[in-house]
């Protein structure tokens, strides 16, 4: 008896002693889609269309991370498959496809009563917030545009930086410094140590009676690797604004870009780079029905080119809530999704153009 009274006073010791390890909350969502999608493409001065269309069976799961470590810190992290843009996953043959999961994004930080701050691979949230489209995607680049959410699809919505928060005023003053690439010195980059892309996202949210105002400004501290252009330092400016209609609500974003760069890279070679371009978007939610319109035009004018292009981009979506409770949910989401671009080039005659057309149908849970 003495003995066995020993051993749980030595195990009770020993669970005091023992480093206490902080509670990781896990939770997620997993989805099935089924896409028809419609492309039609026709060069400048061409007669015919070309058209092709395609049905697609597609999934994904993600899985969030949580972790409060106390006195204000915490860890989160987003686990989910980034061998595909999108991160859906395509039905291949006799499904043998791979499904792998990765860790997309992970941040780690302290919340204060009046500020906060975290570094890691921080979300951006840019379904809702066009800045990084455009800052990213100004010129079309194989299949991508500055609408239809490039930034989520292609990037993962993430990027690697330093974020500090504070309220300033009546409203909240947000930062964040990113590094956008990894650049070694080379003949063509000058040498040192801060070669890398850095740029600063500044926001500074507030109210102005009942519409939420958001202006931002993403400005470029280096010059950084562009997917057109290399060795260019844009800047973006604009602003996200929420207004409030009884159960509904309006919301209006516009963004403005610009860069012109004397000593940039085009197709390896030195040249001055100029271009321009805005992105503007009308969006309106009630209850489960949400719709948005994008209409982005951005000039370039580098030399050997001085080209137009416009792009208009439709999301139609309705949410059914089949199940809802404390520990999950189950809706469908039919959803309608629709570009129209084209560009024109001052020395060719009519006009390049493109649309797609998406119909889709969502099965999602949350747990």
């Amino acid at each position: 008896m003495k003995k066995m009274l020993s051993l749980a006073a030595m195990l009770a010791v020993l669970s005091y002693a023992s480093p206490a390890s902080a509670e990781l909350k896990i939770g997620g969502d997993a989805a099935v889609r089924a896409r028809g999608e419609y492309n039609t493409t026709k060069a400048a001065g061409a007669l015919t269309s070309t058209n092709t269309d395609d049905l697609k069976y597609q999934y994904r799961v993600r899985l969030k991370a949580s972790s409060d470590l106390g006195d204000g810190y915490f860890f989160k992290a987003l686990v989910l498959n980034e061998t595909v843009p999108g991160v859906y996953t395509t039905v291949a043959a006799n499904n043998t496809e791979v499904y792998q999961l990765d860790v997309s994004n992970f941040y780690f930080g302290r919340t204060l009563k009046d500020s906060n701050y975290s570094i890691g691979r921080i979300p951006l949230n840019s379904f809702n917030n066009p800045i990084f489209d455009l800052a990213l995607y100004p010129i079309p680049f194989v299949g991508r545009y500055a609408v239809d959410v490039p930034v989520a699809t292609y990037n993962f919505d993430r990027v690697f930086g330093f974020n500090y928060g504070t309220k300033i005023g009546d409203g909240n003053l947000n930062t964040t410094l990113v590094v956008l690439d990894n650049n070694a010195p080379s003949a063509t980059a000058v040498p040192g140590m801060l070669n890398d892309g850095y740029v600063l996202h500044v926001s500074y949210k507030t109210s102005v009676g009942d519409i939420a105002f958001e202006p931002q400004a993403i400005i470029s501290l280096t010059d950084a690797q562009g997917l057109t252009y290399q060795r260019v330092s844009p800047n973006t400016f604009g602003f996200n604004a929420t207004i409030p209609t009884g159960s509904s609500k309006i919301g209006a974003s516009a963004f403005y870009t610009v860069c012109k760069d004397s000593n940039g890279l085009s197709a390896g070679a030195r040249t001055t780079i100029d271009y321009s371009g805005y992105l503007l978007r009308l969006k309106a939610e009630s209850g489960p029905a949400m719709a948005w319109v994008d209409y982005n035009r951005t000039s370039d004018k580098t030399p050997a080119l001085d080209a137009t292009y416009n792009n208009v981009f439709v999301w139609a979506q309705y949410n059914f809530k089949v199940h809802e409770a404390a520990t999950g949910t189950f809706s469908v989401t039919p959803t309608i999704r629709y570009r129209t671009s084209g560009k024109d080039v001052v020395s060719v005659a009519g006009t390049d153009k493109n649309s797609q057309l998406r119909g889709e149908l969502y099965a999602t849970v949350t747990f």
